[in-house]
């Protein structure tokens, strides 16, 4: 193996102008090569593959070089000077294969992460083992999706200043600051700084929210035109309909959820005016709006369950499905607010 090396080396160094296709040729047969034999090579054996690999893709475009760090991203064992070249390009389809793979020294990813884009930097802060040293120069870096991603990365290690570093980072982010509570080994005074902080600004947000709702629906209400269509138009009798069946004790959860099922939307809008103490016009305005925040509102205040106001919001008639990402922050605004705040929110 020594020998076949050495002659192909000796071959590249006499023989320089070969087309692109011949070299593309040569480096895959190389690289197939040393993949085979990766386990058993030793020291001088991996230092001529280096060299025979470091000539080669001198020659080779990123195309070539990304399908080569593909493959040497799974070898045995590194080729020191290879993989620094593919882990420090600037192409990204090349760095990030190598960058990613689990036998890179410490220095080559504090280089990496000092000298290379985000993107980059965000694979290393996603790696299963994160050293302190290399967590220090990530967040160092400036960029919040790094600095998110080490905080959530379990793997990551970090220093004391590091994790201070994170904490002051998280005083203006408050993803970050949500990330890093959520770690276990976290220093316990800047865990119990973070936790206030993180608690501060939960009951700032609980304290302002039911005022800028109430901003909101009066906008809502002020903005949104009513269909003339007879359905939601006349609720006299839906009311009373509501009435009576809140004075047996059956307007709740299942009734409405049937109500949903059916598609009878103007006695659900009658149901959520008689139980949350609102206006029949402000619901259907809340209704038909594109802004599901102030319906979600009227449910709290009605005293239904969120599955129940989940199937309301997914079936309005007039309206595209709710994305996920808008059926999950609604979530999150019904499970904030208390029912004495969501009554006083929507009663006007």
């Amino acid at each position: 193996m020594v020998a076949t090396s050495a002659a192909l080396l000796s071959e590249l160094d006499a023989i320089y102008g070969w087309p692109p296709e011949r070299w593309a040729e040569v480096l895959h047969r190389v690289t197939k090569f040393f993949l085979s034999h990766a386990e058993g090579l030793t020291a001088h054996q991996i230092t001529l593959f280096d060299d025979v690999f470091v000539r080669l893709m001198d020659r080779a475009d990123s195309e070539l070089l990304a399908q080569i760090s593909l493959q040497l991203a799974e070898a045995k064992c590194t080729l020191p000077q290879a993989t620094r070249r593919l882990a420090l390009h600037e192409d990204e389809s090349v760095s990030l294969p190598i960058l990613k793979s689990g036998h890179l020294e410490p220095a080559l990813l504090i280089e990496a992460a000092q000298s290379c884009g985000n993107k980059q930097r965000l694979a290393i802060a996603c790696r299963n083992d994160v050293v302190p040293s290399v967590s220090q120069a990530l967040v160092r870096c400036g960029d919040q999706a790094v600095h998110r991603a080490l905080a959530e990365n379990k793997g990551a290690k970090l220093s004391e200043d590091s994790w201070a570093q994170l904490v002051k980072l998280g005083e203006s982010d408050q993803g970050l600051a949500e990330r890093l509570d959520r770690r276990r080994n976290i220093p316990l005074p800047l865990k119990r700084q973070l936790h206030a902080k993180l608690e501060d600004t939960r009951m700032r947000a609980l304290n302002a929210m039911p005022g800028v709702m109430r901003d909101q629906i009066e906008n809502t209400i002020a903005t949104t035109a009513i269909s003339g269509n007879s359905d939601l138009a006349d609720y006299a009798s839906a009311h009373a309909n509501m009435v009576e069946l809140a004075r047996k004790g059956k307007l709740k959860d299942s009734t409405i959820n049937r109500f949903v099922v059916n598609g009878e939307y103007t006695n659900i809008i009658a149901a959520l005016a008689l139980l949350s103490g609102s206006p029949v016009e402000i619901i259907q305005r809340l209704i038909v709006c594109d802004n599901v925040d102030g319906l979600v509102v009227a449910c709290k205040a009605s005293r239904l369950d969120w599955s129940t106001a989940r199937g309301i919001l997914k079936h309005r008639p007039g309206h595209p499905p709710i994305s996920a990402e808008e059926l999950e922050n609604a979530r999150k605004t019904f499970e904030t607010f208390s029912l004495s705040a969501a009554q006083r929110t929507v009663r006007f």
